[in-house]
């Protein structure tokens, strides 16, 4: 099992259980207790678990998710830069995945009058460009998130396998210094993750502010997942150099 994968089993493991020893952590991943102790230790200095003697428990819940509305005037300057960025990428006729988050939504103003097809879960899109004529719209069918206006679940999974599209342009809540693209909500990753499979490119559009990745809980992928990232010039220059050296088109506004 890739170490990626065990971190988020493992991790899954405590949410459900809370405390673990090691003998048993090292059972359940199929490792040895070596290898464990590594896992806890790289998650602990994460802030993802927290050690006890001889093993690890959850980390305390996430305070509880702002909503939507509160989120889209976070840093609203930077998004709208990274929004008309992406929006020069569009040309008419394509076909594009819309992921969730404000970012997007800003992306999407951006685009009405065009004659695009977009495809999204992001509810907020769908309320933007639902009137207009020029755009072909499909909303993701799913479990309706009413606070962050997404839609999730393994309906909007089955969904997106259905598809696919010329351009991704993905959201993210952190960006870690080793450039991992992380979401602080786990119903929203395998939505992520999908959509990642779904496009012949992706285009990452995070702010300044998602640097250096200290919001997220779960990882949807690395540099290599992505083709270009979309960020602001004050983006931490050292996590940019990671996605650069990883052949990633870096453009920054």
């Amino acid at each position: 099992m890739l170490r990626e994968s065990r971190h988020e089993k493992l991790l899954s493991i405590l949410g459900e259980e809370g405390v673990l020893p090691i003998g048993a952590i090292a059972t359940r991943l199929g490792v040895s207790e070596a290898t464990a102790r590594r896992d806890i230790t790289e998650l602990g200095r994460a802030g993802r678990l927290t050690r006890v003697y001889g093993g690890a428990v959850a980390a305390p819940p996430q305070d509880e998710e702002r909503p939507f509305s509160e989120v889209a005037v976070d840093d609203l300057a930077d998004k709208e830069a990274v929004a008309r960025a992406a929006a020069e990428l569009v040309a008419d006729g394509d076909v594009l995945l819309l992921d969730i988050g404000t970012t997007t939504l800003q992306l999407a103003k951006l685009l009405r009058g065009r004659p695009v097809t977009v495809v999204t879960s992001n509810l907020a899109v769908y309320d933007e460009l639902r009137d207009d004529p020029q755009v072909t719209l499909i909303l993701l069918g799913g479990q309706v998130r009413a606070n962050y206006r997404s839609v999730v679940g393994f309906l909007t999974e089955s969904n997106i396998r259905q598809l696919r599209v010329g351009r991704l342009f993905l959201g993210a809540s952190g960006v870690l210094p080793d450039g991992s693209v992380l979401d602080s909500t786990h119903v929203e990753v395998p939505v992520k993750r999908a959509m990642l499979g779904a496009a012949r490119e992706v285009v990452l559009l995070v702010t300044a502010g998602k640097f250096p990745g200290d919001t997220g809980l779960a990882r949807i992928c690395g540099p290599d997942g992505i083709d270009t990232l979309i960020t602001n010039k004050t983006s931490d220059p050292a996590t940019l150099a990671v996605f650069r050296e990883g052949d990633v088109e870096v453009v920054t506004v």
